[in-house]
């Protein structure tokens, strides 16, 4: 779930102190249904109010804002929704209202730590990490990004729990993404994903998975846990989602989903979406599917991208069906307040690129099962390595401070300051060009031979810029029409 869409606290212009009263009453709400309709009703009346108010100081564009405005009453109304139809296990909605809305969306983790950062580097660090714990995955699927399969490479289990303790110690970070591999797969020294929620009870945790191991006893664990929300995986319907994963793999992604929705788990939906998929993945049925048949309460849309096995240029989108997916999901936020969020899409809620651990605030890190790390999952090419860093005595703030992640964090800089287009805003996917010539200079290692080759190859970078030059064509407009109007 994106939690860190600006460099600003979040208290101070998005209703904090309303957010908080549902925080409080939403105990007593879920067992009094004459409570709930006047207290939601008086929330979102105070995020709008706090909401109006932060817009006439605001620096970011007007379209940015009413953006916002959407995105505060879809989460709003999806805790509405857990609440109505009792979805959520006790640990769970403490998970969701404790440490989720109140540690990490208001209070942004331990401010304390950020600004101890700050006044030794002059900047906000990274508020999250995203780390693959191992490559080890039950399915192999076309075109994985990860390239992942029956592989032994991964992180012992304490050194992803030094990670952890050190990006809160050091940063103040409180939400991490556990990505693979399958997450689920991963064991070192009988321990796991689970076992590092539960020793982190203070964080939460979002982690993508197949949803293919989550057996009826490993939802109820998480419902106790309440601090763990599985991302499951899906193509779409059967035919697509087979087609990709394997013979069988939606039937027991349903049954999965069964199992988590009878014991209360916050879960989720992530959606690949490829010019094969996506008018189906954003259809009012599957959307109905996901949504109110299956209980997620909110969706990740992750476009294609032309990383990993089988590098293809033919599977993404096209630029008209991203710019027809871009349209579709703010109507879904609009009508239906669904919690429905596209990565590159929406990049305009973020402030544009968040990766390299973005210096204005809510960047992030990639740590893979060797140990690389990269400005961002999407963006294969590492410039440390954490087992070499902390062997020579250095922590994640020397991670941080490599000159190629300083290079993109500039680079964001600067696309910011010339009032760059939000709606395209990745170095890799959007801006190839620009980021060969700072992977030319700096010379990161490619994490695999898949990503070697990519980068050699003048025809993926000729077919990539292409792309971003067909997709600036189609959104410049919208981008200076719909988001930098000027205030009525």
């Amino acid at each position: 779930m994106a939690v860190t869409m600006t460099s600003r606290p979040v208290r101070q212009g998005l209703g904090g102190y309303a957010l908080m009263a549902l925080a409080q009453a939403a105990p007593h709400m879920a067992k009094a249904e004459w409570l709930r309709a006047p207290v939601v009703q008086l929330v979102e009346k105070g995020v709008l109010a706090h909401r109006k108010r932060a817009r006439r100081t605001s620096p970011l564009p007007v379209g940015v804002e009413e953006e916002r405005d959407i995105l505060w009453l879809t989460l709003l109304h999806s805790v509405e929704r857990a609440l109505v139809e009792d979805r959520l296990s006790p640990m769970a909605l403490k998970g969701l209202l404790d440490i989720l809305v109140r540690r990490v969306m208001l209070g942004r983790g331990d401010r304390r730590a950020a600004e101890r950062f700050r006044a030794q580097y002059g900047t906000y660090p990274p508020a999250l990490l995203t780390i693959s714990p191992g490559k080890a995955c039950n399915l192999r699927c076309p075109g994985c990004w990860a390239d992942a399969g029956p592989a032994s490479e991964k992180l012992e289990w304490e050194l992803v729990d030094r990670i952890i303790g050190e990006a809160k110690a050091l940063w103040g970070a409180r939400f991490f993404v556990l990505t693979g591999g399958e997450p689920l797969a991963y064991r070192s020294g009988g321990k796991g994903v689970l076992e590092l929620a539960q020793k982190h009870n203070d964080c939460f945790f979002m982690m993508y998975t197949n949803g293919t191991l989550i057996t009826d006893e490993l939802a109820a664990r998480l419902a106790e846990l309440g601090n763990l929300t599985p991302a499951v995986s899906l193509e779409g319907w059967r035919e697509q989602t087979d087609r990709r994963r394997g013979e069988g793999v939606f039937d027991q992604v349903v049954t999965a989903m069964g199992h988590l929705r009878r014991h209360g788990v916050l879960f989720g939906v992530s959606l690949t979406a490829t010019r094969y998929n996506c008018e189906e993945i954003l259809s009012d049925a599957f959307v109905d599917f996901c949504f109110n048949e299956q209980g997620a309460l909110y969706g990740w849309i992750f476009q294609y991208m032309p990383i990993g096995r089988s590098i293809t240029l033919n599977l993404s989108p096209t630029p008209e069906q991203r710019l027809w997916m871009w349209r579709r999901i703010r109507e879904l936020g609009q009508t239906r307040y669904l919690f429905f969020a596209d990565f590159w899409n929406q990049g305009t809620l973020t402030e544009g690129c968040i990766a390299a651990g973005r210096s204005t605030g809510g960047g992030y890190l990639y740590i893979d099962w060797n140990g690389a790390v990269s400005p961002c999952v999407f963006t294969p090419y590492a410039a440390a390595n954490i087992k070499e860093v902390y062997a020579r005595g250095g922590t994640l703030n020397d991670v941080w401070a490599e000159p190629f992640f300083a290079a993109i964090r500039q680079w964001q800089k600067e696309y910011r300051e010339k009032k760059g287009n939000w709606m395209m805003p990745c170095p890799n996917r959007d801006h190839y060009a620009d980021l060969r010539r700072l992977l030319a200079t700096y010379e990161p290692d490619p994490l695999d031979e898949n990503a070697r080759e990519a980068m050699l190859d003048p025809a993926y970078a000729q077919g990539l810029q292409e792309y971003d030059l067909a997709y600036q064509q189609l959104s410049e407009d919208i981008w200076k029409q719909q988001y930098l109007r000027p205030v009525a």
